[in-house]
C-alpha cells in the first residue's frame, strides 16, 4: 500500500493508494491477478487470516492479512476498494460486489435481523423494490415505505417503528428525482432507542455531487455499473462506510454469498476511477443546459430535474446536501404512452436503453421497463406516469443532444 509522509488529495490518492509497484515486478498500474487460491506466508498467518475473515478477531490497524481464496478476497478487489475510499468523503473502508443489486441485497441480509423491520423511501429503483417484495417479505421481514422527500413523514415513521433495523433512502429517487433529507433521517435514527442503520443509495449523484457519510449516513451504496464504471461495459456494486466494522461484516457475508467482484472487472473499474469527476462534471453541465432549455418546450408538460425544483422543501434539501444537479432528468410529455414511445423511437443520438451514467446518452420509459415490476398503486404513489421518459445525459456535445431531443419532440 502506498504511504506518504504528507496528506494527498483524492485525485492523487485514487491513483496511488492500495498498490505497490514493487510487488508486481515494477508494473506502473495494477495488473490482473487471475488466481483462485493464494499461498500463505506461514501456517500462523493462515490461521490468523481465517480468524479475521470469519469475524473471530479484528485486524490490527493497517494490517493486511494473507489472502486465502478469491471468493473471499483477491488483490484486485483490495486495490479497488482502497482506491474507492478517497472518492467518497468521510469513508474509511469499501466492499465491492458483482452488481449493484448484489450490494443492496448483502446490506439487507447483513443488517436486517429476524423480528426487525426495513423502512424505505418510495420510489426506489424497480429492482430494489422487486427484491423487497419477492425476497424480503416472503422471508418474514417487515417492510414499510414512506414517500421520498417527506422529511416529517420519515421522522415519524422512524420514531413509530419499535422494531426498526435498517432505513434505506434513495436520493434523488429514480426516476422522479425527488430528494430526501439525509441529515434529518440520520438524526432520527440516532435518537431511536434501537439505533437502526441508515443506508443511502447514492448512485444518481455520487460520489462527486452528494456525500451521504458527511451527513451522518452509516452506509453509502452504489451501482458501480453506472457513473463509477461510466462506459456501460461492466456490472459492479460498492458499499462504503466511515465504520470499517460495518464493511467487514459485509465482506464476511460476501464470502458466503460468493458475490465478490471478479478480478477482470475490478481491474476495469479501477482504471475508470481517476476520470469519474471529469465525466460527471461534463455530463452534469450538459444535462443542466438541456433540461432548462427543454423546460420551455410546449410539448413537454414538465421537466423533473434538481435545478428546476419549485417546491421550497426540495430546494432546501438540494441546497443543503448536493453540489451540482447531476446528469439524469425525466420528462413528462403531453399525450401519454404513445407520445413517449414516439419520442424514444425518433431519437438519433440518444439511445433507447435502460441504465444510466455512461458516456453515451440513454433514454427509457420507466413505467414499462425499469419500474415495470411495481403495482399500479405503487406507480401512482411514486408519480411514475405513462408519459414519463427518463434521460441519462452523456458526454456528447450538449447542442447536438438538444437538437436530437427537439427533433424527436417535433
Amino acid at each position: 500500500m502506498a504511504r506518504f509522509p504528507y496528506h494527498v488529495r483524492p485525485e492523487t490518492a485514487v491513483l496511488t493508494r492500495g498498490f505497490d509497484p514493487r510487488l508486481s515486478v515494477g508494473s506502473a498500474r495494477p495488473p490482473v491477478y487471475r488466481s483462485s487460491t493464494y499461498v500463505f506466508s506461514s501456517p500462523e498467518a493462515a490461521e490468523r487470516a481465517f480468524a479475521i475473515v470469519l469475524g473471530k478477531i479484528r485486524p490490527f490497524q493497517d494490517e493486511v492479512p494473507d489472502l486465502i481464496y478469491a471468493r473471499l478476497n483477491h488483490p484486485n478487489a483490495q486495490i479497488l476498494e482502497d482506491q474507492l475510499v478517497p472518492l467518497e468523503r468521510g469513508a474509511t473502508a469499501a466492499a465491492v460486489f458483482n452488481s449493484g443489486m448484489a450490494a443492496i441485497f448483502t446490506v439487507m441480509m447483513g443488517f436486517l435481523e429476524p423480528g426487525r423491520s426495513l423502512l424505505y423511501t418510495q420510489p426506489l429503483y424497480g429492482g430494489t423494490q422487486h427484491l423487497i417484495h419477492q425476497v424480503l417479505e416472503p422471508l418474514g421481514f417487515r417492510t414499510r415505505q414512506v414517500p421520498a422527500g417527506d422529511t416529517q413523514g420519515i421522522n415519524r415513521a422512524i420514531e413509530a417503528s419499535d422494531d426498526l433495523a435498517l432505513v434505506l433512502i434513495e436520493t434523488p429517487s429514480n426516476p422522479t428525482l425527488t430528494m430526501t433529507d439525509i441529515a434529518a433521517a440520520a438524526s432520527a435514527v440516532r435518537r431511536h432507542p434501537r439505533r437502526p442503520l441508515l443506508a443511502v443509495d447514492n448512485t444518481l449523484l455520487g460520489p462527486t455531487f452528494q456525500h451521504p457519510l458527511v451527513h451522518d449516513a452509516d452506509l453509502v451504496i452504489y451501482s458501480a455499473t453506472k457513473f463509477l464504471g461510466g462506459f456501460s461495459d461492466l456490472l459492479a456494486g460498492a458499499v462504503l462506510s466511515a465504520d470499517p466494522q460495518l464493511i467487514q461484516r459485509l465482506r464476511g457475508l460476501r464470502a458466503l454469498f460468493g458475490n465478490i467482484l471478479q478480478a477482470d472487472e475490478c481491474w476495469m473499474l479501477n482504471s475508470r476511477l481517476s476520470s469519474v469527476r471529469l465525466r460527471m462534471e461534463r455530463q452534469s453541465k450538459n444535462a443542466q443546459r438541456i433540461a432548462e432549455q427543454l423546460a420551455t418546450n410546449h410539448r413537454i408538460k414538465r421537466v423533473l430535474y434538481p435545478s428546476l425544483f419549485t417546491d421550497s422543501e426540495q430546494i432546501r434539501i438540494r441546497d443543503a446536501q448536493t453540489d451540482y444537479p447531476g446528469s439524469v432528468f425525466s420528462l413528462e410529455l403531453h399525450g401519454g404512452r404513445l407520445v413517449a414511445f414516439d419520442f424514444l423511437r425518433r431519437l438519433q443520438i440518444g439511445r433507447n436503453a435502460v441504465s444510466l451514467g455512461g458516456v453515451e446518452t440513454l433514454a427509457c420509459h420507466p413505467l414499462t421497463t425499469t419500474h415495470s415490476e411495481l403495482s399500479e398503486h405503487e406507480l401512482a404513489a411514486a408519480g411514475i406516469t405513462e408519459s414519463m421518459v427518463r434521460i441519462s445525459v452523456g458526454t456528447e456535445h450538449w447542442r447536438d443532444l438538444l437538437e436530437d431531443f427537439t427533433r424527436a419532440l417535433d
